[in-house]
């Protein structure tokens, strides 16, 4: 039986790959960083910053409604009739909702390039999606037909199964090659290598009393100064014994060697690598808690830049991917699936009432457009919510003296 319990699933006899994550990029991967911190995926969501921007796009991400839209007479509804409708919009799989699926693969894809999905189809649609761990994931083209092949391992058993690519829902990150997604943390392992070695530093300098090292001297020969260096580590090591007075016995002296995490930079190096993991991922840093360059006059205006520049991208390959993989030939031309970010985009209360005023008097929006931008129930149609209306001064361009056209 195969891993959804279909037959044509099958497992096939295969030894389960030494270097799974080397699939992710289709290189062999060092990451073993040069300030001598082993970085993969998981390890670099140890650190704080890297935590947070992942966290903060894959929920935001997962957040945003999804709604598969029709064309019909010229407008776009909800296609709340079609199989695919309720996949996207609320449940996916039985153990999972839509923003959970969404939130886990955006994590996919900040961390590994790649997000997996196995495509269930009854009746020629899609109607449930489940979650493929990338790490997993090889991406290949057969040797002889020359067609792309998902070859899947199963991390608990480790059995490996094939797959074809109208069964996969692939969503790619940043490539190389269009076939998969590069991995953000590979790439940027410098980075990211250097933010764990400092939190690592940090750690360690406040477990060892705030001290980074120093020498006891003692004036005579000792027979035991293990059982010395033992004795002050048990009564002066660790932070909480960090301010505790120092009692030396027989002339001894304690000598500091350690460097001031001043003098080393300790504290501008982690702050810089915060902006520095912002950079890779492309948030700004007061979404991660550095407020040190947030004031009230640009915050508004760097959280819109973050929807247009940052997730906008993400939501457009989401949409196209649906669009190619999720869609028949045929449904592409009637169906389209879409993000709705007018929540993002909104403004304070007194920026949003001057657009709607001149939406307004320009005629391009009702007052049930308006209400509807805001979740209020609409006007009547009888009493006006949907009528469209101009200044009463404004005419025609083609009016002169008059007339139309030069026409009286």
């Amino acid at each position: 039986m195969g891993i959804f319990r279909r037959k044509r699933d099958a497992p096939e006899k295969r030894n389960l790959p030494d270097k799974l994550k080397d699939f992710i990029t289709g290189i062999d991967v060092d990451y073993n960083a040069s300030s001598g911190v082993l970085v993969d995926e998981q390890k670099a969501m140890q650190t704080s910053s890297v935590y947070a921007c992942v966290k903060i796009l894959a929920e935001t991400i997962a957040s945003l409604p999804l709604h598969l839209y029709k064309t019909e007479k010229n407008k776009k509804v909800k296609a709340t009739e079609h199989p695919l409708f309720n996949c996207l919009y609320e449940v996916p799989n039985s153990e999972m909702t839509s923003f959970q699926l969404r939130e886990v693969m955006m994590t996919s894809l900040l961390l590994y390039g790649n997000a997996y999905a196995r495509k269930i189809v009854r009746h020629g649609h899609v109607e449930e999606l489940w979650y493929l761990k990338p790490q997993c994931m090889e991406v290949t083209r057969d040797a002889q037909t020359k067609k792309i092949k998902y070859i899947y391992t199963d991390s608990d058993s480790g059995q490996m199964y094939t797959y074809r690519p109208d069964q996969i829902f692939h969503v790619k990150g940043l490539s190389y090659d269009g076939l998969k997604g590069i991995s953000p943390i590979a790439q940027a392992r410098e980075a990211v290598g250097l933010a764990l070695a400092t939190e690592e530093y940090g750690a360690k300098f406040f477990g060892n009393g705030a001290r980074p090292g120093g020498v006891l001297e003692h004036p005579g020969i000792l027979k035991d100064p293990e059982k010395l260096r033992d004795n002050w580590n048990k009564v002066y090591q660790g932070s909480r014994n960090s301010h505790k007075v120092a009692v030396l016995e027989e002339g001894l002296k304690y000598h500091s060697i350690g460097i001031a995490p001043e003098d080393a930079q300790f504290l501008e190096t982690r702050k810089y690598q915060v902006n520095e993991i912002c950079r890779i991922f492309r948030v700004p840093p007061h979404l991660v808690g550095d407020l040190e360059r947030a004031t009230f006059s640009n915050i508004e205006h760097q959280s819109i830049e973050f929807v247009q520049h940052t997730i906008r991208p993400w939501l457009v390959r989401w949409e196209q991917e649906i669009s190619r993989s999720l869609l028949s030939e045929s449904e592409r031309l009637l169906y389209f699936a879409r993000f709705n970010v007018d929540g993002l985009l909104r403004g304070d209360f007194a920026t949003r009432t001057q657009g709607y005023a001149t939406a307004r008097q320009n005629g391009w929006l009702s007052v049930n457009d308006i209400r509807a931008l805001e979740d209020l129930n609409p006007i009547p149609a009888e009493k006006g919510g949907d009528d469209y209306l101009v200044n009463g001064n404004m005419i025609p361009a083609n009016i002169n003296n008059g007339g139309v056209d030069g026409k009286t």
